[in-house]
């Protein structure tokens, strides 16, 4: 307890604690001590009355007998006054428990706030004994749970934003965001991870596919196998690269994404004897770092009719969507992980740091992760898991009428569920949203106009592009394109000259070994 609340009246580990004071506690010990800037001394006072009981009773409690947890809003929420944090502190310890409401005797606590977060989150620290001033000990089971449910009827009591119980995005720890800092990273691991098997599994049509896909984008890949068998992979662990002198970082697919467990992402894969057996060679030669098994149509370059395809694609899941109930959160999850997909591999084209796209594609992905999926098998619906796939294969001589309709199909379809988010009171979503789909349209529009002034687009390039077109049919493509500003283009270029179809199978072929789409895996 003493050492608790030292630290909690102290600097902080980066000088991030300023003045810290009580804002509210049991009446006993609020009568002691007001809400002057708590020092050494003053700390020291308030955890030996906040000890007294344990100290009188010598009661024996499992695991420790203090408790310690944050009460924390969002950034964006902005600050609260202690008189506003005091009534929530109460209401709170009251829910828990702790206050002896319930006829049970009461146990000693205190709230203290001592500034804002490094992340700069307006939070409380609130401390207290896990026995009562009668020696009996503080019931603490499901207290998770308990404190959970708690903090949700607050936001509501208090106005403020409702997390709920519907989605949950994973957390990072400070040893993450830390690591990002020392390196110069604009984002922890963990992110940049789950945004390349996001879009990965996306692109995908089935488990091969996937697994070469993440270690052609340069992800380290290791099946879990299940217990005394090597054929069997019943989960995957991923790490990028790590920087010379470091050890790489695993995280399994749970940890980074509720959506990105395997038995989630095999839910939207072909699942056939053949595929799995595919699989299971994949796996192992990831597993034991060699070439990929069988390539497939990763190595492929999209056609031009493709292109059209998978953006009417979006389009259709866009007016799916537009009769989607509210309610079904399934179909909205999927929808939001597709379009995050289909950012994250425009992001991986085209942003040499994860910039505005990178950060659509998460804001997205926030979307996509529910506490609960639904047991019932998926409906069918338009997909927009194609313009990932197409994005990810996408060069600099890909079509540019074709990006920038692209574009705007994703971008209507991210707004089409920010509305969805408005229509359902989540106010924290519609924010996010709100402001990554604005960023994300103002970096394409300002690449887009780049591209065009380097590279102006004339009938002459037009008819280069398209021999069989009209007149007619060039000169309202120009006039769109010009209209338009053109279109981005990725920065980075594949070597190859076959082509994706629009139609027909795709059949492996045997791997080059002169040449390798990631050199490197091999070892």
């Amino acid at each position: 307890m003493a050492g608790l609340l030292v630290y909690l009246a102290g600097p902080g580990r980066a000088n991030e604690h300023e003045e810290p004071h009580l804002v509210a506690g049991d009446s006993a010990l609020m009568a002691w001590h007001d809400d002057n800037e708590l020092n050494r001394d003053a700390a020291l006072d308030v955890a030996n009355a906040l000890d007294r009981a344990h100290q009188f009773y010598k009661t024996v409690v499992d695991g420790g007998h203090v408790f310690h947890c944050s009460l924390s809003l969002a950034a964006e929420e902005g600050q609260l006054t202690d008189g506003q944090w005091g009534a929530i502190a109460t209401d709170f310890m009251k829910d828990m428990d702790f206050t002896g409401d319930g006829g049970k005797a009461p146990a000693r606590w205190v709230a203290v706030r001592h500034g804002l977060s490094k992340n700069g989150n307006d939070h409380i620290h609130i401390v207290a004994s896990m026995v009562r001033d009668d020696g009996t000990k503080w019931n603490s089971w499901k207290s998770k749970y308990k404190s959970q449910q708690a903090a949700r009827a607050l936001e509501k009591k208090y106005l403020l934003n409702q997390l709920g119980e519907l989605r949950a995005e994973r957390g990072f720890t400070p040893a993450e965001q830390a690591k990002a800092v020392r390196q110069g990273l604009p984002e922890v691991e963990r992110h940049s991870l789950a945004r390349k098997v996001r879009t990965c599994a996306a692109a995908s049509t089935d488990e091969a596919e996937f697994v070469r896909r993440a270690r052609q984008e340069g992800l380290l890949v290791r099946p879990r196998y299940a217990a005394g068998r090597t054929d069997v992979v019943t989960g995957y662990s991923v790490a990028e690269r790590p920087r010379k002198g470091e050890r790489a970082v695993w995280f399994g697919g749970n940890s980074l994404g509720r959506d990105l467990a395997l038995p989630k992402l095999r839910t939207g894969w072909e699942s056939t004897p053949e595929s799995a057996t595919a699989a299971v060679a994949e796996w192992n030669a990831a597993a034991r770092n060699r070439r990929p098994a069988n390539p497939g149509r990763e190595r492929l370059q999209p056609s031009v009719e493709l292109w059209n395809t998978y953006a009417n694609d979006i389009s259709a899941l866009r007016e799916k969507l537009a009769a989607t109930p509210h309610g079904d959160h399934a179909a909205w999850a999927q929808a939001a992980r597709e379009t995050s997909a289909a950012f994250g591999a425009w992001s991986r084209r085209i942003e040499p740091t994860p910039g505005p796209l990178a950060d659509a594609a998460r804001e997205l992905a926030k979307s996509a992760q529910l506490r609960r999926y639904p047991t019932r098998p998926a409906v069918a619906v338009p997909s927009a898991r194609g313009a990932a796939m197409i994005l990810l294969a996408a060069t600099s001589k890909s079509d540019r009428a074709a990006y920038a309709l692209m574009f705007r199909q994703l971008a209507q379809t991210a707004r089409a569920i920010h509305d969805m988010h408005k229509a359902t009171d989540d106010l924290r979503r519609v924010r996010g949203l709100a402001a990554a789909v604005t960023a994300a349209t103002k970096a394409v529009e300002a690449s887009a106009t780049a591209q065009t002034t380097l590279q102006p687009l004339t009938m002459e390039a037009l008819r280069e592009q398209h021999p069989g077109a009209s007149e007619e049919a060039l000169r309202a493509r120009l006039i769109a394109e010009r209209s338009r500003g053109g279109s981005p283009f990725p920065t980075t270029l594949t070597k190859t000259d076959r082509t994706l179809q629009a139609a027909g199978p795709v059949r492996p072929q045997e791997p080059n070994r002169d040449h390798h789409p990631n050199p490197g895996i091999e070892r």
